[in-house]
């Protein structure tokens, strides 16, 4: 008997059935061969998670790179003054929060190809508006609407993931946010100073023609990456007939943590109301106050110890490359230890040890070393507490609306750091780096009291178990069937 493509799958997939005659039901376990799942997810790593990193590297740089090119004249041309920098950086984070849950939403809705590609259309006409303001609210317009395109990219591809991985190698791959802020801030230094050592062209200052190439590089690299995104995960086009049923029986297999296709309103009110979404929402606030400034402000802070402008984007190169090692080292073990917070926790040390060598020292030098050790705990910290989140909320449903609003709290703390480095504060900008310094260690607390609540979740759950219980009456990842990763 001829074998069709359905049937191709199932060879290497067993089934069991169990009747429940008390209520009339039929229940199917599915077990994927894991030799198959892992060749389908492998093409995945492929064909998504390199468009991940390149789509966030180019949003990240088009963001960031407003902070190189203060360093060469962007404050005096738009005719900045005081706290004006820091404004432009708080508004446009108001629509960084205000956007994050909608774009996850519509990547939910409508497939990772058409939101992402719409975000990716409207923050490159925005970059390159950036090339052409000439007024302090030009910039903030400008900026403002940049900011709501690129608001959900990122938690855009973290919730693509957690629809492909399994929960103990999200992290791998959710990490490419911030490695791509790590490669888009050494390559953002490069660039801007191999840009500013153009000068002035055909009439344009150099800070111009950074966001006029930028724009240009954006559009081919992620116009050309957008035809390999898939638009449902199980009909990617890179995907064989038989890999296509691998990944819907997958999607059937983790029905209790993925939920219905619809969207179901019930899951608004359980996410917003689960007190991990809040307080893990409110530790990754506390820690994100160094990370969202960090970015933006590093070139500041070199410039602000002294060294000359044209060092100050070269300098922060290898800052960048040893933030990408120790995120790439630390996330590694996290997945392969299934340990979170342990991480998280840990990496809230050296932050605040970084900003406080900033704090207590005038030598630029102990300065400058303070932003090689601050960066070996800044980027796992995010990267974990989006991982932790994204893979500790079920169904589909509940995390499309936990998982952006968890991190809308988050970059609620752009409004404070935005104002963390006003020039007059220069050159040691003593009171941000305290305010980093400080909010880093409440941080700490805050991540271990996300750990004692789910430890305390799971052990409730692991005792109703031991009691012969098969169900608490509660739903996704509060249900008995869910274990949370600590």
């Amino acid at each position: 008997m001829e074998k069709n493509a359905k049937d191709a799958a199932f060879d290497t997939t067993s089934t069991s059935i169990a009747e429940d005659h008390a209520l009339g039901t039929t229940t199917i376990a599915i077990d994927i061969d894991p030799a198959r799942e892992a060749a389908v997810r492998r093409k995945f790593d492929i064909y998504v998670v390199p468009i991940s990193v390149i789509y966030l590297v180019l949003s990240t740089l088009d963001r960031n790179n407003l902070g190189n090119a203060r360093v060469f004249g962007f404050d005096e041309d738009v005719g900045l003054k005081g706290g004006q920098f820091g404004n432009i950086q708080t508004l446009s984070s108001v629509c960084t929060v205000l956007f994050e849950v909608p774009w996850v939403l519509a990547t939910r809705r409508w497939g990772a190809k058409k939101a992402i590609g719409t975000a990716f259309a409207l923050w490159s006409v925005c970059t390159l508006g950036t090339a052409f303001v000439q007024t302090y609210g030009q910039t903030i317009a400008c900026r403002m609407l940049l900011n709501a395109a690129e608001a959900g990219l990122a938690q855009a591809f973290a919730f693509l993931f957690s629809t492909i991985y399994p929960r103990e190698l999200a992290g791998k791959r959710i990490m490419t946010t911030n490695l791509a802020q790590c490669i888009s801030g050494a390559f953002g230094g490069l660039f801007a100073y191999a840009v500013q050592t153009m000068g002035t062209r055909h009439g344009l200052a150099a800070w111009r023609w950074l966001f006029i190439i930028e724009f240009c590089i954006t559009v081919v690299i992620c116009g050309v990456g957008l035809f390999f995104l898939p638009g449902e995960v199980e009909k990617a086009w890179f995907l064989t007939e038989e890999e296509k049923e691998t990944m819907r029986l997958k999607k059937e297999r983790d029905h209790m943590i993925r939920g219905q296709e619809k969207f179901e309103r019930k899951w608004i009110k359980i996410a917003l109301t689960d007190p991990f979404v809040w307080l893990l929402g409110t530790a990754f606030f506390t820690s994100s106050v160094a990370i969202n400034g960090f970015g933006v402000f590093l070139p500041t802070i070199i410039d602000g110890l002294g060294y000359a402008s044209l060092q100050v984007n070269y300098m922060t190169i290898p800052v960048y490359v040893l933030g990408a090692i120790s995120l790439s080292i630390q996330v590694y073990y996290s997945d392969k230890l299934r340990k979170r917070a342990f991480f998280i926790v840990g990496c809230c040390a050296p932050v605040a040890i970084g900003y406080l060598m900033c704090v207590w020292s005038k030598d630029k030098h102990v300065g400058y070393a303070g932003m090689f050790i601050l960066v070996m705990g800044l980027y796992p910290i995010s990267t974990l507490a989006v991982t932790w989140i994204t893979t500790n909320l079920a169904p589909d449903t509940k995390r499309a609306i936990g998982q952006p609003f968890a991190y809308s709290l988050a970059n609620v703390s752009n409004l404070i750091s935005g104002q963390l480095y006003p020039s007059q504060q220069g050159p040691r900008y003593v009171p941000g780096n305290a305010i980093s310094a400080g909010l880093t260690i409440v941080a700490g607390f805050l991540y271990a009291s996300c750990w004692f609540l789910l430890r305390r979740r799971n052990a409730r759950k692991a005792k109703m178990i031991a009691e012969g219980a098969t169900t608490n009456g509660k739903e996704g990842d509060q249900s008995l069937d869910f274990t949370y990763i600590l």
